[in-house]
């Protein structure tokens, strides 16, 4: 079996305990909105003295603006709405949630890493207006998660790459622990390695679980959203995989493989993702990847000036009260917020199987 080169990327992000997923009146009063949303968060957002509640309103009215901007500047195709993160400023909330950055000169090399053979045009000219796994039956997408606060993102993503890979090798869809990536993985790769809290990355993970026979269920290993002692039992794996590999780095290549092989899982730069509440991530956002997620599928919607606007279906591991149900949509086609840079997927069977059937 050869284990493949790992790109030498750390995903650090972390999320809060889940509030509601709530749409608020943004031309409110600011203080009024203050203490909607102080009622809403009570029981995960306390203040240590009054001086902190003064700081945090004074952030929370400057989001406030924020999103209104945004709102005006991308109206009738992304929407931007108070949530979860309302009391944390820009910067807060980038050293909260992601970390540090694939590096800009990273360039693939056949050499030591692996990747899926491009398909040709004609295959590419027949794929699907659009894909969406999370609606197949038998199902591959498991609910969409939280990972709290704790720097996970890396495991999240491994775990829904593994869970499509297993279901769709003929076993019944299974919900796998990042915990047990949490405490057990210390895998290291070109002198990184997968650390619980503090980052890691997808290809770490995959190479973890080769080496270990398979990942824990996450019924048997709950997520606890810190790194604890290791707990791993043979007797309570969920899913196996036998290798990975990258995917090729174009669109078409992309939705491809995720037709034919399942969701795929990505890297991407999320430090503008805050705000984010539905319909498509169309304009301008950074290439500097910070954050672990998963492609489950994608599709074409028509914008305000009938124009059709292709998209990724992105399954994000902050709770399903962030953004779309826990999902963003995201411009598909021009490496939007770089998610054609680091597509990679685990193996259940090595070579991959044939394509299924996707009716």
């Amino acid at each position: 079996m050869k284990i493949l080169a790992a790109v030498a990327i750390v995903l650090v992000c972390s999320a809060l305990v889940e509030a509601s997923n709530k749409v608020y009146d943004l031309e409110k009063h600011p203080r009024a909105l203050w203490n909607e949303w102080k009622r809403d968060n009570t029981e995960r957002v306390q203040f240590a003295s009054a001086q902190e509640e003064s700081k945090r309103f004074g952030i929370f009215a400057h989001n406030i603006l924020r999103i209104q901007q945004l709102n005006e500047r991308h109206a009738g195709q992304t929407k931007f709405m108070l949530n979860k993160f309302a009391h944390l400023s820009e910067k807060e909330f980038s050293a909260m949630m992601l970390n540090k950055k694939l590096p800009e000169d990273f360039v693939f090399d056949p050499s030591v890493d692996s990747m899926l053979p491009e398909v040709p045009e004609a295959a590419l000219a027949a794929l699907p207006a659009s894909m969406d796994w999370r609606t197949r039956n038998p199902p591959v997408v498991t609910p969409v998660k939280d990972q709290g606060a704790c720097g996970s993102c890396w495991s999240f993503s491994s775990t829904g790459n593994m869970e499509g890979q297993w279901a769709l090798a003929g076993n019944p869809l299974v919900s796998l622990s990042e915990q047990n990536l949490m405490d057990c993985d210390h895998t290291c790769y070109k002198n990184v390695c997968d650390d619980g809290c503090d980052g890691g990355k997808m290809a770490n993970a995959f190479i973890y679980v080769i080496k270990n026979g398979g990942i824990d269920t996450d019924s048997s290993y709950p997520y606890e959203g810190y790194a604890g002692k290791c707990r791993y039992s043979a007797s309570n794996v969920g899913a196996k995989i036998v290798n990975w590999t990258f995917i090729p780095k174009t669109a078409a290549q992309m939705a491809y493989y995720i037709v034919n092989q399942g969701p795929i899982s990505i890297a991407a730069d999320a430090s503008m993702w805050q705000f984010y509440y539905d319909g498509v991530w169309y304009f301008p956002c950074g290439t500097s990847l910070d954050h672990g997620i998963l492609i489950v599928g994608y599709g074409v919607e028509t914008d305000i000036l009938g124009e059709k606007m292709p998209y990724w279906i992105v399954k994000n591991s902050w709770g399903a009260d962030w953004g779309l149900d826990g999902y963003i949509l995201i411009e598909r086609g021009d490496d939007r917020c770089g998610l054609q840079q680091y597509p990679i997927t685990s193996l259940v069977t090595n070579p991959p199987p044939a394509p299924p059937v996707v009716d």
